[in-house]
């Protein structure tokens, strides 16, 4: 199955580089395809009791500049992949929705998503990123293991 336009969740994790390493290969097939990697970072939130306690700026500051890091690693990954008709963006917000809400603006074939990223013990309690994706993607999702 050919796909033109191939989103791939990427995070960094280890899950996320076996996704994107698979999403290469999906492009490469087709002298056509595009490939978006896309990255989806969150500022923290500390909850105390009913509302939420300010998060200082420095502590944002450090989330955004990891966030570009790993945008800047998926682009080097890119580069040595020699894959040209690609790109990288960054966006803000709840991983699965954003990935969900991406797709649809941006009219992508399909979704490369890795099983398990960096989500920690809010991915046991919430439900994984990955699985969110599946359950409400209207396009194919390609789950990586």
């Amino acid at each position: 199955m050919l796909f033109n336009k191939i989103l791939v969740a990427y995070d960094g994790s280890k899950s996320s580089n076996k996704a994107l390493d698979k999403a290469i290969e999906l492009a490469k097939i087709s002298a056509d395809s595009e490939l978006v990697v896309l990255h989806v970072y969150d500022f923290p939130r500390f909850y105390i009791a009913d509302g939420f306690a300010p998060v200082p700026d420095s502590v944002n500051l450090e989330f955004y500049q990891l966030a570009e890091k790993t945008s800047d690693e998926a682009r080097n990954r890119l580069s040595a992949a020699g894959i040209n008709n690609a790109r990288v963006e960054l966006a803000q917000g709840a991983a699965a929705e954003v990935i969900l809400e991406y797709a649809a603006k941006e009219s992508c074939d399909a979704i490369v998503i890795g099983s398990r990223g960096i989500g920690g013990i809010r991915e046991f309690v919430l439900g994984s990123v990955s699985h969110n994706v599946v359950q409400h993607a209207r396009i194919p999702v390609l789950v990586v293991k």
